[in-house]
């Protein structure tokens, strides 16, 4: 497959978990500036705490589309926005976890066309410290063969707790996919890596939103939670610093192995600079 109108290579950027307003306002604001200084083909944004901290609306879905996002992965709180019910069947960008059971709506893995280029994006989720759902590894075997029958570039959201789950499936799946990235956990990890065979990793590209919340929500209800160990309502706080998570990618465009993989961290203590 030859990548016309690329370069030898395809860039995606992934920004990571999207919480609140916070975050929203933050990919209104960076992802054009994101986009004019790394020029990606392809833009993904997991978007599952958009809405408030807790799963997404239509609305928010299609602002993600016309900022120019071509995909919002999801993760364990899709579910938690009723609206989603709504509309997720006629969201053919949006993708939440291939393992959540047959019967729930919405898809697993789509297929995305850039040039003479098409790309596979696949959410799993984790079932270390997580809900129940299927085997991530089983359902990955599964779409990645279908994927493969279409095209070798394949992109993974892993959206689990346990860093020595995501390490696994990402060795597990080396040199079949171009790309294994992290999400969940809200805080962005720094063992960026191309593994042996060619596919690109990192355990968590962390999150977009409230810069001093605890994992986006307000600090203050999480540090109560633990001195008292009761039962607290998290929120997530409405205004203060900001900060944006991602990851870029760049691919081989004939054979879809990984080249590079960089962190891109936006906050007070990290400036973007254009």
């Amino acid at each position: 497959m030859v990548g016309k109108g690329f370069n030898n290579y395809m860039n995606i950027l992934f920004i990571g978990d999207v919480v609140g307003s916070l975050g929203r306002d933050m990919i209104k604001e960076y992802v054009p500036k994101l986009k004019e200084k790394y020029r990606p083909h392809i833009t993904i944004i997991n978007g599952e705490n958009a809405a408030g901290g807790r799963g997404i609306t239509e609305k928010i879905y299609r602002g993600f589309l016309e900022v120019g996002a071509q995909a919002v992965t999801l993760g364990n709180h899709t579910w938690d926005n009723r609206e989603i019910f709504e509309f997720i069947n006629d969201a053919k960008y949006m993708v939440r976890p291939a393992n959540f059971p047959d019967n729930n709506p919405g898809k697993g893995m789509i297929f995305l066309k850039m040039n003479q280029i098409e790309i596979a994006v696949i959410n799993l989720q984790g079932r270390t410290f997580m809900q129940t759902s299927d085997d991530p590894f089983t359902i990955a075997d599964e779409l990645v063969k279908e994927a493969r029958e279409r095209t070798p570039f394949i992109f993974v959201d892993f959206h689990g707790e346990a860093t020595s789950e995501k390490q696994a499936i990402g060795w597990y799946l080396d040199g079949k996919v171009s790309a294994v990235v992290g999400t969940h956990t809200h805080v962005q990890t720094a063992d960026e890596r191309i593994l042996p065979n060619g596919t690109a990793y990192i355990s968590d590209v962390g999150m977009t939103g409230p810069y001093d919340g605890i994992l986006g929500m307000e600090r203050e209800a999480v540090i109560k939670r633990f001195l008292t160990n009761l039962p607290v309502r998290f929120e997530v706080p409405k205004d203060g610093r900001t900060q944006l998570s991602a990851v870029l990618i760049e691919l081989n465009d004939k054979t879809g192995a990984a080249k590079k993989i960089q962190r891109i961290l936006i906050n007070d203590d990290h400036p973007f600079y254009s």
